[in-house]
C-alpha cells in the first residue's frame, strides 16, 4: 500500500501555501482527492504524480468513488506511474461497483484484462522513497529505567491486543510522553491518558496502574481501529476527541488540537493503515461501505478471551 512520507525532510520541500502532506492526509477525503488533482495535474502547484497517488489511495481506501476512478485512470494513462491496465481495471471496477457511468465505460474500453486486486504500489522512481514497508518510528528517548520498562510491557502487551508496539508507543508519546503519572486538564490520566468514562468502558479498576492503564489503551485504540476498519488516522482522531465527534464531522474534526495531535503521531508511525480486528464490533458510517475483507486492511480474527 502506498504510503506518505511524512517527515519534516519532505515538510519542507512543499512551496509556500500548500498544505504538508502530513496534514492532507489527515483532511477530509474531499480535500485529499482535491489536492491530488492539483498534484496529478499541476494546478497551482509543481506537477507530482507521488502525492497524487498517495492522496488519491489514502482517498480511495476510505471508500472514495472519485478516488478510485482517478487511480484507474492514472494506470491506464500512464501518467506518472507505469501503465498497467489490470491494475486500471482493477480501480474502475471498484468505482464501478458503486454506479460510477464513467468507470463503467472505462472497463469496456480496457477489455479483456488479467485480474488483479485494487491495490496501491509505487511502480516509478519517483515514488520508492514512499513505498509500504514496516514501520520505523524515530528513535525514542529510553535514557530511563522507566521508560525501558514502558517500552517492554507495550512490546509483551500489543501483540494480545493485534495491535503494532510502534504505534503503541507513537500514542503514549503524544499522550504523556511516558509520564505514568501525567493527568491532562481534562482529567486524562496515565501513560494513555484515560477519562474515567474510557477506564470504565474497558474494564480499567485502577487507571493509575501502568499496566492496567497501558491495557485500556490498547483495547480502545484496538476497537477504534476495528471500528475504523484499520484507518490510522481516523482512528487517531477518535482516540483524542472520541468517536462520535468523527462520524459528526464525517472525518478528522476540525479542531486544532485533534489535527495537530494526528499529525504528529503519523509522523512518528509512518504507517496510514492497520490491521484491524473483523467483527470486533459494527463499522462507522464513514467506511461502512467498504466490503469487510477487502481494501487497503488486512483483517485479523477476534482472539479468543479479548
Amino acid at each position: 500500500m502506498l504510503l506518505a512520507a511524512l517527515g519534516s525532510a519532505q515538510a519542507a520541500g512543499v512551496s509556500a501555501g500548500v498544505p504538508a502532506m502530513a496534514t492532507l492526509l489527515a483532511a477530509p477525503v474531499a480535500q485529499q482527492v482535491e489536492w491530488g488533482q492539483r498534484f496529478e495535474h499541476g494546478e497551482g502547484v509543481g506537477r507530482n504524480a507521488g502525492r497524487a497517488l498517495t492522496l488519491y489511495c489514502a482517498a480511495a481506501g476510505r471508500g472514495s468513488v472519485d478516488a478510485q476512478y482517478r487511480l484507474g485512470w492514472m494506470y491506464a494513462m500512464g501518467r506518472g506511474v507505469a501503465r498497467d491496465d489490470a491494475l486500471a481495471a482493477a480501480w474502475f471496477r471498484q468505482a464501478a461497483a458503486k454506479g460510477d457511468p464513467q468507470a463503467q465505460q472505462m472497463l469496456k474500453a480496457i477489455g479483456k484484462v488479467a485480474v488483479k486486486t485494487a491495490s496501491c504500489r509505487a511502480p516509478a522512481a519517483q515514488l520508492q522513497s514512499v513505498a509500504y514497508r514496516p514501520s520505523t518510528p524515530r528513535p525514542l528517548d529510553l535514557d530511563t529505567p522507566e521508560r525501558r520498562q514502558i517500552v517492554a510491557w507495550v512490546n509483551e502487551l500489543a501483540p494480545q491486543y493485534q495491535l503494532d508496539p510502534a504505534l503503541v508507543l507513537a500514542v503514549i508519546t503524544a499522550e504523556s510522553n511516558f509520564r505514568a503519572d501525567a493527568q491532562s486538564t481534562a482529567s486524562a490520566m496515565g501513560l494513555m491518558q484515560l477519562i474515567q468514562a474510557t477506564a470504565d468502558r474497558f474494564g480499567v479498576q485502577n487507571v493509575w496502574d501502568p499496566q492496567q492503564n497501558l491495557r485500556g489503551g490498547m483495547a480502545y485504540l484496538r476497537w477504534l481501529l476495528a471500528y475504523f476498519r484499520g484507518d490510522v488516522q481516523l482512528a487517531l482522531a477518535g482516540y483524542n476527541a472520541g468517536e462520535n465527534a468523527v462520524d459528526r464531522n464525517g472525518g478528522i474534526p476540525p479542531y486544532a488540537e485533534t489535527q495537530n495531535y494526528v499529525a504528529r503521531i503519523l509522523q512518528q508511525y509512518g504507517r496510514m493503515w492497520h490491521p484491524h480486528v473483523e467483527g470486533l464490533t459494527e463499522p462507522s458510517a464513514l467506511v461502512a461501505a467498504l466490503p469487510p475483507g477487502q481494501g487497503p486492511v488486512r483483517t485479523t480474527p477476534v482472539a479468543a478471551g479479548r
